[in-house]
């Protein structure tokens, strides 16, 4: 057994070493668990991938030989890995160019489509995301009626399937819009009714029928449909249906066709006008994925701080949500999701209900909370350790992550460029 301090571990993984004993004991950390509660002085023990200790660590008495390594933290804080939500992080590279974005098929249903194989776990900028303690992914493709397969990805692993967490976690559906038009604030326009929104919602609703009657047979020696084959689990209880929709309308349409499909995990995504209807979704046991609370009001009679209240107005209402970041470059603005629930903790949440908002409630909604979403025994060992409070841009600072068990950088490109830019502009000051 060997005591060591939090230098000595960012000294020897920033040398390009692993940590790789397997019992390892983390000492006075002020613990986020990430349901809710705080532990100010934790001990939180991992073995292999495994946590395997919680306690008080004020109140507990550990045997130094019981571990291989001891690693005090005393001033940091400790949080469950986040997660991003409905991202095209890992599905593209640089958004100006064409060759590195992989996530809109040619298509309107394309629900066989699957991120899952096109996830890049070599992206530099999943490296600067994981740098503010994003560890999930769920890997989500665009585009069309039904855009495709979404999975959950780790930020660490060699390929895509040493990535893998869940391979085909849900369906993306995005649901036909109400209305139309719309500029943007600099030129606003008016919006207008979708007079096809009636005639596109049918030829949706119409796919699914089609693929629920094919679910319900057993296609045999039959030739396959892929499309079909792809949404069989969804109605079977097996896999989520995402809703990509704001407005109340669609809400409301959603709600009804998920009742009546007999949808077992319907889920919206966007949600913007989700407080309107909270009571509805509530009752309907339908969570939200809420848009990045750093955005502008999109009605002109709108509060313009109600993008970052709609955390709170759904959690006052009892409605299951986290958030994710959805919108202009959304891959590498994935970074500031932990910003967006400090927002959010601004406009009404307490801290822990921030926390949560981007842990163990995405977890629940995207079905892995079992072992993924909160600091607790028996659950996977993957969380990180920063200087200050996480939320906040002022005093975060990851000082390393633990992925499945293994201590780990959070260095990336941008990082090193910092060090190699101040070394040289240091060494050219005059003594």
């Amino acid at each position: 057994m060997k005591k060591i301090s939090i230098l000595w571990i960012l000294t020897f993984i920033l040398s390009g070493h692993g940590l790789a004993q397997s019992r390892k004991l983390f000492l006075h950390a002020y613990l986020h668990v990430g349901n809710g509660e705080v532990l100010p002085s934790a001990a939180v023990g991992v073995e292999g991938d495994e946590i395997i200790l919680v306690k008080n660590s004020l109140a507990y008495s550990y045997d130094r030989e019981d571990w291989d390594t001891i690693i005090e933290l005393r001033g940091k804080h400790m949080y469950p890995g986040f997660v991003a939500p409905n991202s095209t992080l890992g599905l593209t590279e640089i958004d100006a160019v064409r060759a590195t974005r992989d996530f809109d098929e040619v298509g309107t249903f394309n629900p066989h489509v699957r991120a899952q194989i096109a996830y890049n776990a070599e992206s530099d900028v999943i490296s600067t995301v994981r740098s503010n303690g994003v560890l999930l992914i769920q890997a989500t493709p665009r585009g069309g009626f039904i855009s495709g397969t979404s999975a959950i990805m780790e930020v660490y692993g060699w390929n895509w399937e040493d990535a893998t967490v869940v391979a085909n976690d849900g369906i993306h559906v995005n649901w036909p819009a109400d209305m139309q038009g719309g500029g943007w604030w600099a030129e606003p326009k008016d919006k207008k009714v979708n007079e096809k929104y009636a005639a596109q919602k049918q030829e949706l609703e119409r796919f699914f029928r089609a693929a629920r009657a094919y679910a319900a047979t057993d296609t045999g020696k039959k030739e396959e449909d892929p499309r079909y084959e792809a949404m069989r689990r969804c109605f079977k209880g097996e896999k989520r249906v995402f809703f990509h929709a704001d407005n109340v309308r669609q809400l409301l349409d959603i709600i009804e066709f998920s009742k009546e499909l007999e949808l077992s995990f319907p889920v919206i995504v966007g949600g913007y006008e989700s407080y309107l209807v909270a009571r509805r979704l509530k009752d309907a046991g339908i969570p939200v994925m809420l848009n990045r609370t750093h955005s502008l009001p999109e009605n002109e009679d709108d509060p313009v701080d109600l993008p970052y209240k709609l955390p709170y107005l759904l959690q006052q209402e009892g409605v299951k949500f986290c958030l994710q970041n959805a919108g202009d470059m959304e891959a590498m603005n994935a970074r500031n999701l932990p910003f967006q629930a400090g927002t959010a903790m601004a406009y009404g949440l307490s801290e822990e209900q921030a926390v949560r908002s981007i842990s163990l409630s995405a977890c629940e909604i995207l079905g892995i909370e079992k072992n993924y979403g909160t600091v607790e025994q028996g659950k996977k060992a993957m969380f990180f350790v920063s200087e200050g409070n996480a939320l906040d841009m002022r005093s975060n600072e990851v000082l390393f992550c633990v992925s499945e068990g293994q201590i780990r950088s959070v260095k990336n490109r941008q990082w090193e460029l910092y060090i190699r830019y101040t070394k040289k502009y240091r060494d050219q000051q005059p003594r």
